[in-house]
């Protein structure tokens, strides 16, 4: 996935998939797709014929070509147009049509000013990259268009004053599929990309949503966040503790990406919320939580069980459970408190992983029916 906003591409945000084992194909991101299409429209305003295909350099050397998908010259405004390509990343962008319309400015400002257009998210909370009121058009991605504008500009004699509006066809309905209304980016999706590249699968993107996440919720002036690994642990703990959406952290897998953010920019208390077989993982050590990565190690829980004074019959059936949600109902048959145990286990490895910020620690068991299984000390 490529990326959260500032969101999951803001990344954007997709159920994570299991990755196909053959090679896979790159893409390009929105940022890249704007840049070829704002250099394409400059170049027609400045000299009335398009570039097509279009060509750019990106930041780390890559030079990639763009078809046009759209072009005009309609008086002083030229526009271009491309199909954004997220080649084989399951990016909710892949075939969205970028577009960008480049404008004179006639006022005595100089370079470039930067509008969102149809489709294109403004920004409406602190914590991010942006400052409120501004397009969610992401720094890289406008120092790669203003490069292009000044290299365009200098090539066929322009000054480079131009206003760049960029829209995205049905961003307004991508965008709820993605971190955009969370982070507080309203109206469309994010203008993203570091590199230009889609790399299919990416763990980056993801990570870096959770960041900007954090970041929106500490310059809101919450007190409380809480990473969740999925939708049903994140409704039921954002019910249970009355947390707003923006201190809700999608997390996914990616519980070590989010503590060690958090190392770094640390809030009073951190909440935990996910499955049995997810915290087991955890409260083991085990920082990526996927089930390619780690797995639910059943001795352990038998070994826990036993601690917990559990007979030998019990210890001996989780042993030989065929998944953790099966260990977890044998042990609850016998009232044996093993995922509250689990869970205080999975807060000290949060802790420990933390470090010494202050933060108060919990983590929230939900079984798959949503009910609260277990629990750590608040």
């Amino acid at each position: 996935m490529s990326a959260v906003p500032y969101s999951l591409n803001s990344t954007y945000k997709i159920a994570m998939a299991r990755k196909p084992t053959e090679k896979l194909r790159h893409g390009w991101t929105t940022g890249a797709c704007a840049t070829a299409a704002a250099k394409a429209a400059y170049t027609a305003l400045l000299t009335g014929y398009f570039p097509d295909p279009v060509e750019i350099i990106l930041p780390k050397g890559k030079t990639p070509s763009f078809a046009l998908a759209r072009e005009k010259i309609d008086g002083k405004r030229a526009s271009a147009a491309i199909v954004k390509d997220a080649g084989d990343d399951p990016d909710v962008t892949h075939g969205a049509l970028i577009q960008v319309d480049i404008d004179p400015r006639d006022d005595d400002g100089h370079g470039v000013t930067f509008r969102a257009g149809e489709g294109v998210g403004t920004v409406t909370r602190e914590g991010l990259p942006l400052a409120i009121g501004e397009p969610a058009i992401n720094p890289v991605p406008r120092q790669m268009i203003e490069k292009v504008i000044t290299e365009v500009a200098d090539t066929y004699g322009g000054n480079g004053n131009v206003i760049v509006t960029i829209s995205v066809e049905a961003g307004a309905a991508l965008a709820l599929k993605t971190w955009n209304p969370r982070l507080g980016i309203q109206g469309g999706i994010s203008i993203l990309g570091t590199t230009g590249v889609v790399v299919p699968y990416s763990c980056a993107a993801w990570i870096e949503s959770i960041h900007r996440g954090i970041d929106v919720a500490r310059a809101a002036g919450e007190t409380t966040i809480a990473g969740c690994t999925g939708k049903t642990s994140e409704d039921r703990c954002q019910a249970l503790l009355s947390l707003p959406d923006h201190a809700m952290i999608d997390m996914g897998d990616f519980v070590g990406g989010m503590l060690k953010y958090l190392r770094k920019h640390p809030v009073p208390n951190i909440v935990i919320s996910g499955g049995f077989a997810k915290v087991c993982k955890l409260a083991q050590g085990n920082l990526d939580l996927h089930s390619g990565r780690s797995q639910v190690d059943l001795p352990w829980l038998a070994k826990v069980a036993k601690e917990l004074g559990a007979d030998n019959a019990t210890q001996s059936a989780i042993r030989r459970a065929n998944t953790a949600a099966a260990a977890l109902f044998i042990a609850e048959k016998v009232d044996l408190p093993l995922a509250n145990d689990v869970a205080q286990r999975a807060s000290g490895v949060a802790k420990d992983t933390v470090g010494d910020t202050g933060s108060n620690f919990r983590v929230l068991i939900f079984d798959r029916g949503g009910n609260l299984a277990g629990s750590s000390n608040a």
